[in-house]
């Protein structure tokens, strides 16, 4: 099983679904993983309901960051901003069907990070949003 996981995983790096900037936007965030060098910038547009229409993410990394990224946005599309702050860390996982160590664990994480410090209008993301 884990096989057909790395497969998803190598597929959605080489071949991203939701690569790309949305410009307008109404929501924007990005920021990196310092260790690793990942960087991850995720742009929404949001109805007047507060629900996600569009989702597009853009950056440079590992296979786990971009993979972890493109199901992330492909899963919060129609999804409330409400829904999006309840997802955790937990969610990514079960997107990547993977175990991961604590290293390549920041790399899948970063953008569940970035996506909830947008929706949560933050100056900064913080690791304490990805629990």
């Amino acid at each position: 099983m884990d096989d057909l996981y790395r497969e998803l995983i190598i597929d959605r790096y080489k071949t991203p679904l939701f690569r790309g900037e949305l410009n307008p936007h109404d929501i924007s965030f990005e920021d990196d993983n310092p260790l690793c060098g990942d960087h991850i910038r995720i742009d929404l547009r949001v109805d007047e309901n507060g629900r996600i229409t569009e989702a597009a993410f853009s950056g440079e990394g590992c296979a786990i960051s971009q993979a972890s990224a493109d199901l992330l946005i492909e899963s919060v599309i129609g999804k409330s901003l409400d829904e999006v702050k309840q997802l955790t860390k937990d969610d990514v996982l079960d997107l990547l069907g993977i175990e991961l160590g604590p290293v390549r664990l920041k790399c899948a994480l970063l953008s569940l990070k970035v996506l909830k410090a947008g929706v949560y209008g933050l100056g900064e993301a913080s690791d304490d949003l990805v629990e």
